[in-house]
């Protein structure tokens, strides 16, 4: 079974699947922001009262859509990139609540995951204090 350390990189490729993440997530960026400044631009030469423009409503509800999907696909990349951060210190797969391993399956399912499953059904709160050095199942399950 995978433990961390950093001595022992996980069975995957991590550095890969977060490589191959970020390039995903600077396509998506790029095409939504493409196409946000083609929306912008096709309506500068339309009526700019949206409020009684038929149309007007539509456009600002895609340009608004479409803010929002590039918000989320940059939101994204900053998590694949501190998730490469924790790579680089040797913290990555470390629940960051408990400072357990988050179970394999987790990390190739969820490569930014940032807790164990565990900790992340509790809502994302950290234990506390007194009981994070206290023994947990040792399931790996989680």
């Amino acid at each position: 079974m995978w433990s961390v350390s950093s001595s022992s990189p996980p069975p995957w490729d991590a550095s890969g699947v977060l490589g191959q993440a970020r390039t995903e997530a600077l396509r998506q960026i790029a095409d939504l922001a493409r196409h946000f400044d083609e929306l912008v631009a096709a309506s500068v030469g339309s009526n700019a009262d949206d409020e009684h423009d038929p149309e007007g409503a539509t456009i600002a509800f895609e340009r608004s859509q479409l803010d929002s999907l590039l918000h989320q696909a940059r939101e994204r990349l900053d998590e694949i990139d501190a998730a490469e951060g924790r790579l680089a210190q040797g913290r990555y797969g470390l629940c960051e609540a408990c400072g357990h391993p988050i179970a394999e399956a987790r990390l190739e399912a969820r490569p930014t995951a940032r807790t164990c499953i565990v900790c992340a059904s509790d809502g994302g709160r950290r234990p506390d204090r007194a009981t994070l050095g206290a023994p947990r199942s040792r399931d790996m399950s989680h």
